[in-house]
């Protein structure tokens, strides 16, 4: 379980392709700190098991599902990565509760820039909107964000000075694919309820 707070860019080291998946190596600092192999990490939002430490980080290994299911598999090397590890029980919560269980891969649409905001809209696949609402949460590239505004399958999430210097978010473009989860509250709330009988 993860909050969506990231706490520190990491950058791929290297990525070696063996079986049918990938090995990435994440060169960072901060976040090794009581990152045992065997850890859950998120990277850009997507929980991946820690395999190794490396001299300049750690790697982790990512299966064929994992690379068509997320935007992992379009990362070279020199990338930026967004990085929080697990939520310990005794830490605050300050962003949402966040699987790292990428829900689907979006597209950067449209970026536009006002003082002290900058605004992000990404593409929200069909048959996920549901779940997205005007001042609810969602996770963009492993970002716990609040959706401003929502329209036409585009939601549009405001950026603060902070989040673009804490996060990746600062250097995405239109046509960047990202990895979204959305709340896992609603998701658990719509699976309880009975089905609606037209």
């Amino acid at each position: 379980m993860f909050t969506g707070l990231v706490e520190e860019v990491g950058r791929i080291a290297a990525i070696d392709a063996a079986g049918g998946g990938v090995r990435l190596e994440v060169a960072c600092a901060g976040v090794l700190d009581d990152l045992p192999d065997g850890a859950s990490i998120a990277v850009d939002g997507c929980c991946v098991t820690v395999s190794a430490r490396t001299s300049a980080g750690f790697a982790v290994d990512l299966m064929a599902p994992t690379l068509a299911a997320t935007a992992l598999g379009g990362l070279a090397v020199g990338d930026a990565v967004n990085l929080e590890r697990a939520l310990r029980a005794d830490a605050r919560l300050g962003g949402h509760l966040v699987q790292g269980h990428v829900d689907a891969v979006g597209e950067v649409l449209d970026v536009a820039d006002e003082p002290g905001t900058r605004w992000l809209t990404v593409g929200v696949p069909a048959d996920l909107r549901r779940y997205v609402v005007p001042r609810g949460s969602l996770c963009i590239a492993g970002v716990s964000l609040t959706v401003a505004r929502l329209e036409d399958g585009r939601a549009t999430v405001g950026l603060i000075p902070h989040t673009l210097g804490a996060t990746t978010l600062g250097d995405r473009r239109p046509g960047d694919r990202v990895n979204l989860e959305v709340d896992v509250v609603a998701k658990y709330v719509e699976r309880m309820l009975p089905p609606v009988v037209a």
